[in-house]
């Protein structure tokens, strides 16, 4: 199977689906001369012009507006925020416009409209451009929520929310977007909403998403050297959550460490873990630990942001933990 990086692969999966359906559409800041800022739209106005590529003003509001307009009236949007940092301009359109919609027209209004980009830390940028707004959106019925980890997963999932009829928060990394893995040629779709186990394992569940998943995946990896075996589950969505595939590895396993990079406070690892600890309590031989970032704005300097975030250290201590290991 062929290699190709993060990037590409969501460049695949919009330029196939526009391809396929001439009702989709790309409009952002840069997305077209410019090949976009992360070049994740590289090429695609010279396949598809500037009829159906479109480069905005720096207007967030504005322009999501106009998708959210568009989905409405039977189009497809791929809305790009160059950074969903930015998005908290444009948040009234895509909380009380897209998300509710279809509930308040009494079904007579699908918001087929996907907005997409990098959301989280990205190095040093400083903290207004390092925020997690993950749990923000997954907080709002009507949104679906989509935080892949991989290049195959991001393609599979991308394809599938712009084929969705409700309006979908597709977040993805600028840390990620180099990385490479395994992409097949053929077509393929991922269903929203399905979780995937990335590792078997049988002493602990670890449920994580999006580039943390790097975290968990790597203190799996030191656990088995301790003679832990650690099951990592990648959520992928994030609304809607799938708790089943959560449960069944709870149900073997008898203890889970959630990891996410958003402050703890209201984040979806404190949901997560609720709702183990609610349906999994005879099961469980541990209480379920979260590993989040520490509860503060993220610093420019290094050092602290490695302070901060989640890392596998902090993940390996809370796996000890419920295992009552040293």
């Amino acid at each position: 199977m062929r290699i190709i990086q993060f990037r590409e692969a969501l460049r695949e999966a919009m330029s196939e689906e526009m391809r396929r359906d001439k009702n989709v559409f790309l409009m952002g800041e840069e997305v077209a001369e410019y090949n976009g800022a992360y070049k994740v739209t590289q090429g695609m106005l010279d396949e598809f012009g500037p009829e159906r590529v479109y480069d905005t003003p720096i207007s967030e509001l504005g322009f999501a507006g106009l998708g959210v307009g568009a989905g409405m009236n039977g189009l497809r949007p791929i809305i790009e925020f160059m950074t969903f940092n930015f998005s908290l301009v444009a948040i009234d359109q895509i909380i009380n416009s897209a998300a509710k919609m279809y509930a308040m027209s009494g079904g007579q209004y699908n918001v087929p409209v996907v907005f997409r980009g990098p959301t989280g830390n990205a190095g040093q940028l400083g903290a207004t451009h390092s925020s997690n707004f993950e749990n923000w959106f997954a907080n709002t019925p009507g949104l679906k929520v989509v935080v892949p980890s991989n290049p195959y997963d991001a393609k599979g999932l991308l394809k599938a929310a712009i084929r969705d009829d409700d309006p979908v928060i597709f977040m993805e990394s600028e840390l990620m977007y180099s990385d490479k893995g395994e992409v097949p040629e053929g077509e393929y779709l991922l269903p929203i909403g399905v979780a995937d186990i990335k590792r078997k394992g049988s002493d602990v569940t670890i449920v994580s998403f999006g580039k943390i998943m790097k975290v968990a995946l790597e203190a799996a990896e030191e656990l088995s050297k301790d003679g832990i075996e650690a099951e990592v589950i990648d959520l992928r969505t994030v609304r809607p959550i799938d708790y089943a595939t959560v449960y069944e590895s709870v149900k073997k396993t008898n203890r889970c460490v959630v990891v996410e990079e958003a402050n703890p406070i209201s984040s979806l690892a404190t949901d997560i873990a609720f709702n183990v600890q609610k349906n999994m309590f005879d099961h469980l031989d541990a209480p379920v630990l979260r590993v989040n970032s520490m509860d503060i704005p993220l610093s420019y300097s290094p050092t602290y942001i490695e302070a901060t975030l989640p890392n596998v250290k902090r993940t390996i201590e809370a796996v000890k933990q419920v295992t009552y290991t040293k």
